[in-house]
Parts: structure tokens; sequence; C-alpha cells
């Protein structure tokens, strides 16, 4: 054999112990990381266990409800009868045959809590049913927040252990196509009601995971409603009502949980029912009591990450569903772009809501928000188009208190240089802190008239000049 053929074969031996070793070490590390992960879902599960023997230990009630609920769940399996009066029926069957000593109260209490279980949300359904509390927070399954009259508190409610949230969590998303599991452990949802719901999971939710629930009324706030807790005047809210029907753009800024959503969806209760309103969100939660109104919502991508359908994708198609009013329920993207565009495009009166702490602070939000669109714009056209497009921005705050005002109603006047010029029209000046921690304010103007109210005279508005008189303003204030 030639001494260039054994090189050869030599060179191909060593080749293949190579991709053998390679190999090796590859499934090596594969059944080294599936003995990790099987390590952890081990340790995950004890934990759970744990957690789960801990609470029933210390509650015999609870022992009893998990005792009931599996035998709940034989029952329905076995009747296969989803018709609601034979829930309640079967639920109170199952309690009086399992001889428990129960209390005539426990029993009503547990024939309660056996129906949140099997047809509701758990131990928080009481939470979301209680019209006082606007928020539910579960921190984990050991920590339930809700919020009442603007203040957090703690609750007395409790989750078995993890496995039982997630429970909850699933059967909210389940029904709209949503999914949350480690691969995609963040899912923005509604309940049926059009309460808003955020649910996050391990690994990113570290304590276990969590759900935030942001409920809306049956009924949804009317202007009389707002005027009566104080979060603006009378006055203010027939100016916002003149300049919503004008067909002026309006911007709702404020940070989280400050009310934006409850004042945009009074805003658009001012838009005329001959008009076409298309309206688009991340989850549908606005409660439009107009006749012509579309509903757009966000498509998360799926399983294999495809098929998302983004904010920017349903600003741009709605340009195409002829719409009189654009209304978004948050700019929070490139999409900010489309809808500046949108506005300086024939589709005035549109409106949306930004978060942001300041009339000032929004503008640069907006700004920001159409460079995320990736377009190469110098920084003057985009502050040309802003101007251009908003006439209004609408300021709300949650004050410490934890009461909702309309802090400023501004004017965004044009450009200067290189600068949007703003001015105040109404302003919520503090004069103090009541001894029960309320604050003390009233909402003045500032005396100066806007530049477009010859606009809404032309339109046929009554437009009230006295509105903007700072004596006027005073008068017409009053204190919360």
């Amino acid at each position: 054999m030639s001494l260039l053929k054994r090189l050869e074969i030599e060179k191909s031996r060593k080749q293949g112990l190579d991709e053998a070793q390679t190999t090796s070490v590859k499934a090596n590390t594969i059944q080294s990381d599936h003995a990790g992960a099987r390590a952890t879902s081990v340790q995950r599960i004890a934990h759970e266990d744990a957690k789960t023997e801990s609470a029933l230990a210390n509650d015999p009630f609870l022992q009893w409800k998990v005792q009931l609920h599996q035998q709940l769940v034989q029952v329905l399996f076995e009747e296969e009868d989803g018709n609601e009066n034979s829930l309640e029926a079967t639920i109170r069957r199952v309690v009086e045959q399992s001889g428990l000593p129960l209390a005539k109260h426990e029993r009503e209490r547990m024939i309660t809590e056996l129906r949140a279980e099997t047809d509701g949300f758990g131990p928080i359904d009481s939470l979301l049913k209680d019209e006082d509390i606007s928020e539910v927070m579960v921190n984990s399954a050991s920590q339930v927040y809700v919020e009442r009259a603007g203040k957090l508190e703690l609750t007395p409610v409790k989750f078995l252990n993890d496995a039982h949230v997630m429970r909850v969590i699933e059967k909210i998303v389940a029904p709209l196509g949503r999914r949350i599991d480690e691969s995609s452990p963040m899912v923005d949802a509604r309940l049926p009601d059009g309460s808003r719901v955020n649910a996050i999971i391990p690994p990113l939710a570290v304590k276990g995971p969590s759900v935030t629930i942001r409920k809306f009324a049956k009924d949804p706030f009317q202007v009389s409603d707002l005027v009566r807790f104080g979060t603006f005047t009378e006055q203010m809210a027939e100016f916002l009502q003149a300049c919503v029907s004008a067909r002026l753009n309006v911007v709702v800024s404020g940070g989280t949980g400050s009310g934006k959503s409850t004042t945009l969806n009074v805003l658009s209760s001012f838009i005329p029912d001959d008009e076409r309103v298309v309206t688009i969100e991340d989850a549908a939660e606005l409660q439009l009591r107009q006749a012509h109104v579309v509903t757009l919502e966000t498509r998360p991508p799926n399983v294999e990450g495809k098929g998302a359908v983004t904010m920017r994708d349903l600003v741009k198609n709605s340009l195409r569903m002829r719409p009189d009013r654009i209304v978004v329920g948050e700019v929070r993207g490139g999409e900010a772009l489309d809808m500046l565009q949108a506005m300086n495009t024939g589709h005035d009166g549109s409106l949306t809501t930004a978060h942001a702490n300041t009339p000032r602070d929004c503008l640069r939000r907006l700004e920001v928000m159409v460079l995320m669109a990736g377009m190469d714009l110098p920084l003057r056209a985009i502050r040309e188009q802003v101007a251009s497009a908003v006439d209004l921005i609408v300021q709300q705050a949650r004050l410490r208190d934890g009461s909702r005002k309309i802090t400023q109603i501004s004017e965004v006047l044009g450009m200067e240089g290189d600068n949007i010029v703003l001015q105040d029209l109404f302003t919520f000046k503090e004069q103090g802190i009541r001894e029960d921690g309320h604050i003390i304010g009233k909402h003045v103007t500032t005396g100066i008239v806007p530049t477009f109210l010859e606009r809404l005279v032309d339109q046929g508005f009554a437009v009230d000049y006295g509105w903007f008189q700072p004596e006027a303003g005073e008068w017409a204030t009053s204190h919360y």
C-alpha cells in the first residue's frame, strides 16, 4: 500500500474518532442538561408538595375543600352535565353526602368556594365580584393584594400552591386562544367582562406565577361619575366634549394606574353615533356605546413563533377600513408613527393614550416611539409631525391619597424654532392634606383661551368664553 493511501486512511480514522468523541460529548451534555432539568423539576414538585402539605396541615377546612373538590370533579366527569342549575345542585349533593361536620355557615361557604373552583376563578373569584375592588394582584400563591379606593391592601385570600395559580391563569387565557408556558412565560388577556389581565410565570417570576387583574365596572363610568369623583369639573368636561365632537386629536397621558383608559372611555363617548369608529388594542377593553364600532385586537405569535399581528399592523389595516375615527388603546412603539400619519391625513378626531408624567414628557415619548418604527427621520421632521397631528394633551395622575385627577389640559400650539410649544389651559393645584390623608385641591384655568376655539365656534359648538377666565375658574371649581 502506498504511503499516500496510508496517510488518507489514517486521516479518515482520526476524523471518525474526533466525530465520535464530539458526538459523545454532545450526548453527555444533553443528558446532563436533561438530568439537571429533571432535578429542577423534581425539586419544584417537592417544593410544591411541601407547601401544599403545610397549607393543608394548618387548615382543616382547606383539607375538606380539596377532598370535596376531587369528589366533585369525578361526579361531574361521570355525569357530563354542564347545566348551571344542575352544577349548583351537584355541589350541594356532594357536600351533603360527604358527612363532614360543617356548620350551616361553613357549608354555604364550602358550596360557594367549590362553585368558584369549578365555574369561576378559584380563590380570587369573590374579589373579582366585589365592586369596591378596582384591581386584584396575585404576587404569589400565599400573597394576594387588592386596590380599594385607590389604596393597596393585603387580603387573607391564599392559593393552595403555584399549580393552583397556574390552573386559574390557564382558565383565563385558554378561551382567548392565548397560551402561557416556559417558552412563552408572559401573557396579556381579558376576562369575559372586559377586565384586563397580565400573567407572568417562572422562570421569569421568581416567587411563582403572578397575576394582575385591572377590573372594569359593569357599567362604564360616565362624565357625571368622573365629575363626582373630582377627576375634572363640569366646565372641563364640557370643553373636552366640544373638542372631541369637533374632531380634535387628543392624547391622554399618564402613569400606570392613573385612569387613562377610563378617561379615554369617557372621551370616546362624546363621538357622534353616526361616525364609524375603529378601536385598536393589545387586549380589547374599551367599552364604547356607539352602534358603529369595529374592535380590533393584536395577536401574539403561535408555538412556532409565527402569526403575530402587532399594533402597527392593525393601525395600518384600519386605514383601509374607512374609519371616521381611530381609537388606539395605547401607543407604546412604532405604531405611533402610523397613528400620527393617520391624524395628519384625514382621520381627525383620533384618540389614544401614552405613558408619560407630564405633557412635555408625552411629546418626548412620542418622538422616541416614532424612532422605534425604524424610519431614519430627522428629529425636526418628527417634531413637525407630532406638532401638526396632536391638538390636545390630557394629563392624568394618581395622587398620593389614591385619587385620580386630570392635572393638566394642554394645547399643542405648533413649532417655534426646533421645539414644540405647549400651553396649559387647565391645571390642578394642591392646597394641602386633610387629617384623613385626602389631598385638598382644585382645578383652575390659566386664563389662556385656546387658539382652536374659533374652530369650535365655526363648527357650531356653543362655546362659553367664561370657562377660560381665571376668576370663573376659581369660582367654578370645588374642593375635593
